[in-house]
């Protein structure tokens, strides 16, 4: 892993409160998280004829997707898998960026809205290098439950397939935010929920990309409706 995937902004950038909060708060949630996360329950479930992924093999050259709302468990649980992902270049994101190092992951930064395409890149070197990648499929913004297109392109850039999969906690406290963030409470079972594969292929036109952003839709919100299913209620 080169360094300049895992390069945080010069701290001075930031204002001094935005130094002392990325000084603090990324410990402190690291902290809490390892702390709470190890109460946490996981239950792996997937559609039929797919093998969840890291469950049984080790992850390499491919691309994986999940909703924003549900990144505190899945941080948690793919901690090890070492995996790059995608951070927007926001001071939150700085904030996420730094937290999610001292879990083992590493970063690439860039969003749909600012160095998106620096983003790519980044995460095209990633692949390369035979590493997994990751995108919270709809964030860092939303709408909710909608896919940008950055994980298509990059799929039909490096042909490397894309995963679907959901983390739902049976009791949590949802946030009043864009996404329904999700905070696990102590001790609750979490649903691991594996979709299908979507592939793109490199000659794929503008029209059929918008086609396979829509799978990629259904892919994962199907994946959180059986998440949902198997915890006993309907999906919201």
């Amino acid at each position: 892993m080169t360094e300049s995937r895992n390069k945080t902004k010069s701290p001075g950038r930031f204002t001094l409160s935005q130094r002392l909060t990325l000084a603090i708060v990324p410990r402190l949630v690291w902290a809490l998280l390892m702390l709470v996360g190890r109460t946490w329950r996981f239950e792996v479930i997937a559609e039929e004829g797919v093998t969840p992924a890291f469950h049984g093999f080790t992850p390499g050259r491919e691309i994986y997707c999940f909703w924003h709302q549900c990144v505190l468990p899945c941080a948690f649980y793919f901690r090890r898998t070492h995996a790059t992902i995608l951070i927007s270049q926001s001071f939150d994101g700085e904030l996420i960026t730094r937290t999610l190092e001292l879990l083992g992951y590493q970063a690439v930064r860039g969003s749909s809205s600012r160095g998106g395409h620096q983003g790519i890149i980044g995460l095209r070197r990633v692949l390369d290098d035979g590493m997994p990648a990751i995108f919270t499929a709809d964030g860092p913004r939303g709408p909710i439950y909608r896919a940008k297109m950055g994980p298509v392109k990059l799929a039909q850039l490096t042909g490397a397939p894309i995963g679907s999969f959901h983390l739902e906690p049976k009791k949590a406290w949802v946030m009043r935010s864009w996404d329904r963030f999700l905070v696990p409470k102590p001790f609750t079972r979490i649903t691991v929920s594996w979709g299908v594969w979507t592939m793109v292929e490199e000659e794929t036109s503008n029209e059929e990309l918008e086609l396979l952003r829509d799978q990629l839709d259904v892919a994962l919100e199907r994946a959180r409706e059986r998440a949902n299913n198997h915890l006993g209620r309907k999906t919201a």
